[in-house]
């Protein structure tokens, strides 16, 4: 799993005047929550940009004031306007603690209903889990190898993990290989002629001379 490194510098003033001298300076108020009492604190946002604007999930290990911890992003706020970075929380773990977080899915395989020209349609891109520290995993695993034209791949179909639960209901659909229009509209056309056929019954045999 990716980490990257965080560095900080301990916020002595709190409150939103504090804040808003801190963005002032060029730096995001942050905070530190897990282990003992929250750590307030500020950073500069180049260096959570790979944390933030990113669909894949990292650790964060949190330099602050002489004590390193290793974290995740738990959540985050950007100004409604400017989308600049105004506040960030990370959370601290600790082994056997239970946590819960949103990790992505990636599939694995190709799909034959996709090689027959359908697309593809993914409608979760991430997938709740409950689990530890030690069993946090960055992603979770479809095979998608065995999907048709029409098919759809659902949470229950995601390999068990050791140690990890899933938490999204085991019917919900990640992804679909829809059928295009063009592929729709031949099947119908085919079917509309199978069925004119029926409608005239078998040929009569040529009578014996």
């Amino acid at each position: 799993m990716e980490v990257v490194k965080v560095s900080g510098e301990v916020r002595e003033n709190l409150g939103k005047k504090a804040s808003k001298d801190a963005r002032r300076e060029g730096k995001v108020p942050a905070v530190v929550y897990g282990i003992g009492g929250p750590v307030h604190f500020s950073l500069d946002p180049l260096a959570v940009r790979d944390l933030v604007y990113t669909p894949d999930f990292k650790l964060a290990e949190l330099s602050v004031g002489g004590d390193t911890y290793r974290t995740i992003v738990k959540d985050y706020q950007f100004h409604p306007v400017t989308d600049e970075l105004r506040h960030i929380d990370f959370l601290a773990l600790e082994d056997g603690r239970t946590i819960k977080v949103e990790v992505p899915v990636a599939f694995t395989g190709t799909s034959p209903g996709v090689r027959g020209g359908g697309k593809l349609q993914v409608s979760v891109r991430r997938i709740k889990i409950k689990t530890t520290p030690e069993h946090l995993v960055d992603h979770v695993s479809l095979d998608i190898s065995e999907l048709e034209l029409g098919q759809s791949i659902r949470v229950r179909d995601i390999e068990p993990m050791e140690g990890v639960e899933i938490q999204n209901p085991a019917g919900q659909p990640i992804a679909t290989v829809e059928v295009p229009r063009a592929l729709r509209s031949a099947a119908t056309a085919e079917k509309k002629a199978a069925e004119k056929e029926a409608k005239k019954g078998p040929k009569a045999a040529p009578a014996a001379e």
